[in-house]
């Protein structure tokens, strides 16, 4: 979760010589160093792409830009049907290669040392940035559609899904072995709403997704923030594994899911402003609770605060690395 951040300060400092946001996720050779700063920084047994979700809607042709202490924006928002239904699956060779190039350069910085993760947001997290132009707490364009003219939201969400489903097969290509789905604002919607216009078409782009490249499995993860109470209908959309936010917890997630899919969570990223001492009961508390065996992959519930003492992220790391042999073999 934001494995590469603003809490680390080298990457603060390859940030700051790239001089803008999109400049450092367009540039395969400063995306890969701060790729790799955690992996010199820590222990992990994983890499994450350094990217950013907004790079599909980007290719579509909104404009993505950022505004300091705003965060992402759009140019052209998508604000009539006409909009909407001018929007064309992106073509990712084309428009995304920069992500490819990345990820081709990493795989081979990490000379097999540990798995590289690649990954994409969700149809519907991805349509709240594009119909409201950035960041929102009501979404209510977006709402406004969806309860207006729901068939109009299923055609931009299809689009988005298809776009989608080609950008995380061209990662699998250029080198991502695991990907994931990143809905965050699916946990807003009714129970209903949540299956038809965010769900299913997660389901959508898994069903068009590589299983298997170069005689390997490739693992997909889903998270919904705020989906603790879906987690069935999650498990049932086709993906390996699960992530979960702080707000459910992972021993009963588990006797929910069953064997069906692995977890991957959950602690509370404020957890890391706390002492070393109460992050490792933290610690010690999710693993005990999802128990012994296999099929926990221990992580953040949600992206890591850029305020957190890099220190605190290690001695979480200190702490999982200690006690989670009593559980996993």
């Amino acid at each position: 979760m934001r494995q590469a951040g603003r809490y680390l300060p080298e990457y603060r400092a390859t940030r700051a010589r790239a001089g803008d946001f999109m400049t450092l996720c367009q540039t395969p050779e400063l995306a890969c160093e701060v790729t790799l700063q955690p992996l010199a920084r820590y222990p992990l047994d994983g890499a994450i792409v350094f990217s950013d979700i907004l790079t599909v809607p980007d290719a579509m042709g909104l404009g993505l830009y950022f505004v300091e202490g705003e965060g992402p924006k759009f140019q052209h928002p998508l604000r009539d049907a006409a909009a909407i239904r001018r929007l064309g699956v992106v073509d990712p060779e084309a428009r995304l290669d920069y992500v490819a190039a990345a990820l081709r350069l990493i795989r081979r910085e990490l000379a097999g040392r540990v798995p590289l993760i690649g990954f994409a947001g969700s149809p519907w997290t991805l349509a709240t940035y594009m119909v409201e132009g950035g960041s929102s707490r009501e979404f209510a364009r977006l709402k406004t559609l969806l309860y207006d003219q729901p068939a109009l939201l299923e055609t931009l969400l299809a689009v988005l899904a298809d776009s989608v489903a080609a950008y995380l097969t061209m990662q699998v290509r250029a080198g991502a072995q695991v990907l994931m789905i990143f809905d965050t604002w699916g946990g807003v919607l009714t129970p209903a709403d949540y299956r038809r216009f965010s769900l299913d078409f997660m389901a959508r782009i898994i069903e068009q997704l590589p299983r298997e490249y170069e005689g390997r499995r490739v693992p997909v993860i889903l998270f919904t923030k705020g989906g603790g109470q879906w987690l069935e209908a999650m498990a049932d959309a086709g993906a390996d594994a699960l992530g979960l936010d702080w707000t459910v917890n992972i021993g009963e997630a588990r006797r929910r899911v069953g064997e069906r899919v692995a977890l991957q969570g959950n602690l509370d990223p404020a957890v890391l402003y706390a002492s070393p001492e109460h992050i490792r009961e933290r610690v010690a508390g999710i693993l005990e609770d999802f128990g012994a065996g296999s099929g926990h992959v221990f992580n953040l519930g949600h992206g890591i605060h850029p305020q957190v003492d890099p220190d605190h992220a290690g001695a979480m790391i200190q702490a999982v690395q200690a006690i989670s042999p009593r559980f996993h073999v």
